[in-house]
């Protein structure tokens, strides 16, 4: 089966079908490059589906490799977690140059094994290993203290 059906519907923007779900996914060329920006790019998406990704491969790891647990009873997560994306887009030939991403975790008091943990879920997300090496990127992570 395949992945997504992906149709040019004019105006330099398509329209994307996830084959088993049925979700759709519009996207339209940027300002800079003859669109109208309305929404993502195809460039967007790819810097987007890293963020996606990597917000992913933390939340597996925050289950999967015996984080803490509180005195509640529960289990460490990382609900609420969010990542800012820049895109930075290089020339000749155009292409996406850099990608900057600020990860900023919910409060959690972290402890050092656990951010490495849940660091190298988000460098080795399947996204992150499959994008060019000549792509510069750069994570900011963010753990707010308890205080």
């Amino acid at each position: 089966m395949s992945t997504s059906k992906v149709k040019y519907i004019g105006g330099l923007r398509t329209e994307a079908v996830h084959s088993a779900s049925g979700n759709t996914i519009i996207t339209d060329a940027p300002v800079d490059n003859h669109g109208k920006g309305e929404a993502f790019s195809p460039t967007d998406l790819l810097c987007t589906s890293l963020a996606s990704c990597m917000l992913t491969l933390m939340g597996i790891a925050a289950d999967t490799q015996n984080l803490r647990v509180n005195e509640g009873g529960k289990r460490l997560t990382i609900d609420g977690a969010t990542i800012e994306v820049t895109k930075i887009m290089a020339a000749n030939p155009r292409r996406v140059g850099a990608i900057d991403l600020i990860i900023r975790m919910p409060r959690n008091d972290y402890t050092a094994k656990e951010m490495q943990i849940l660091e190298n879920a988000a460098k080795t997300c399947p996204v992150a290993l499959s994008i060019h090496p000549s792509i510069k990127l750069t994570l900011e992570f963010f753990y707010p203290s308890q205080g």
